[in-house]
């Protein structure tokens, strides 16, 4: 075999292979050697059909499987040769060949960047540390007990203010005639909680048990139901009873009600909860500034064709969100060329660190283990209550599937192991100040 570069720039190499007629015709005629031994022909025993039936029946397949096996095979001698690693499968253009001749073809292809050693200590960053505080604990209390609240008739009579209960029926009509669907019988509606179009709410406030009321509002324009929008309608509404809102005491009882000890179980349960969402904001927050910091460190070409294909991931999603009107609010205005601009250094950027973190995975010999992989698909099928068996078999027999798992798996560990190496201080604060710098950010 003769290789030959014929271009070097940057990270494009273009080469000039020639493989020789005498190891492409051996090869060949090796393998209707071995075809001999295993194909029935009427008249001959296996393995003693004459050679040149044998090229008269199978040469032409024959060869083209070699000339694919010999171009495979010279490709990837040449660029293991020269300790070569493709960014993108190698592009291959046969040149020259007939039947008894050398075979000529060109190898385009780019290749992976040297990726200078990293002294991990010089990274710094700040790890956010939040305490979370009494008032949080109480705060989410309240909001649990306010989820378990039940309506309570009130005895005395008195008008209804916002936020009271309603136990109405009621009809409504247009011109004169009921609608489908306008009629409703021992409803509960809080006022003020907007369940209702518009208005509706609003003209019962001030009423009592008993009273009869008639309700007139207008549909809005984009209501469902384009033979109610934009119509005027009116509802007779009766009040049936006036109900208040009761919070059930925080005491013992109502914890073992929600499966806890007692009350001091459920707010350390509450108190781990807003942890773990802490623990997950400050997650995200350092993730986001090691990249920051490893983008700026990072100084190596990117392949052109890697960067391409994640452009045109992006871009579609562009244009997803153009036609579906949900460009964020920041790439309205702008022309297609500045968008294409700004995402393309988006592109080369996710290229670049998405090449670091996989040679620094490589040299510090990084590993997803099964184990790993295991717990990703238990926590998938957690998220589907009562399918967990149709999960484990779908990752089971999908291997796509599991491949994707193990690539975020393999980024994640990846970053704990930068994080473990890299020179991090914890700084103490509130959640409202980790909440203002990720809006900032």
């Amino acid at each position: 075999m003769q290789v030959t570069e014929t271009a070097a720039e940057g990270l494009k190499r273009e080469f000039k292979i020639v493989v020789p007629a005498a190891d492409i015709q051996a090869k060949a005629e090796s393998r209707l050697q071995a075809l001999s031994q295993q194909v029935r022909i009427p008249g001959f025993r296996p393995g003693k059909v004459p050679m040149p039936l044998m090229k008269q029946r199978y040469g032409a397949s024959v060869l083209g499987e070699v000339l694919e096996l010999a171009v495979q095979e010279s490709a990837d001698a040449a660029l293991a040769e020269r300790s070569l690693k493709p960014a993108l499968q190698p592009k291959i253009e046969v040149t020259s060949f007939d039947e008894g001749k050398d075979l000529e073809y060109t190898l385009s292809v780019e290749i992976l960047p040297e990726i200078a050693e990293l002294d991990l200590k010089t990274v710094k960053l700040n790890k956010p540390k939040v305490v979370v505080a009494d008032s949080e604990v109480e705060e989410a209390l309240g909001r649990v007990a306010e989820s378990r609240k039940v309506n309570v008739v009130v005895e005395d009579v008195r008008e209804a203010v916002k936020g009271d209960v309603l136990e109405i029926d009621f009809v409504g009509s247009v011109d004169g005639v009921e609608f489908p669907g306008g009629k409703g019988e021992g409803y509960d509606l809080e006022l003020g909680s907007g369940t209702f179009i518009p208005g509706f709410e609003d003209q019962l406030i001030g009423a009592k048990a008993g009273d009869v009321a008639n309700v007139s509002v207008t549909f809005p324009e984009e209501y469902h139901s384009k033979d109610l929008a934009g119509k005027a309608a009116v509802f007779v509404v009766t009040v049936k009873a006036l109900k208040a809102a009761s919070l059930p005491a925080l005491d013992d009882e109502f914890a073992k009600g929600l499966g806890l000890e007692d009350l001091n179980g459920l707010r350390n349960a509450i108190k781990g909860q807003i942890e773990n969402e802490y623990s997950s904001m400050v997650r995200n927050r350092v993730k986001r500034d090691l990249l920051d910091a490893l983008a700026e460190k990072a100084d190596f070409p990117v392949p052109a064709g890697m960067v391409g294909l994640e452009f045109d991931a992006i871009w579609k999603q562009i244009e997803d969100a153009k036609k579906n009107d949900n460009l964020d609010e920041e790439d309205k205005g702008k022309s297609d060329d500045e968008l294409k601009t700004e995402y393309t250094t988006l592109a080369e950027r996710r290229v670049r660190l998405g090449l670091l973190l996989a040679d620094l995975g490589q040299k510090n010999s990084v590993q997803v283990t099964q184990e790993d992989i295991n717990r990703a698909v238990m926590q998938e099928a957690m998220r589907f209550p009562g399918q967990e068996q149709a999960v484990f078999q779908y990752f089971q027999n999908n291997r796509q599937a599991l491949d994707s798992l193990r690539a975020p798996l393999y980024e994640d560990k990846v970053i704990d192991f930068i994080l473990g190496a890299a020179d991090v201080t914890e700084v103490e604060m509130t959640a409202e100040e980790l909440a203002k710098q990720d809006d900032a950010a």
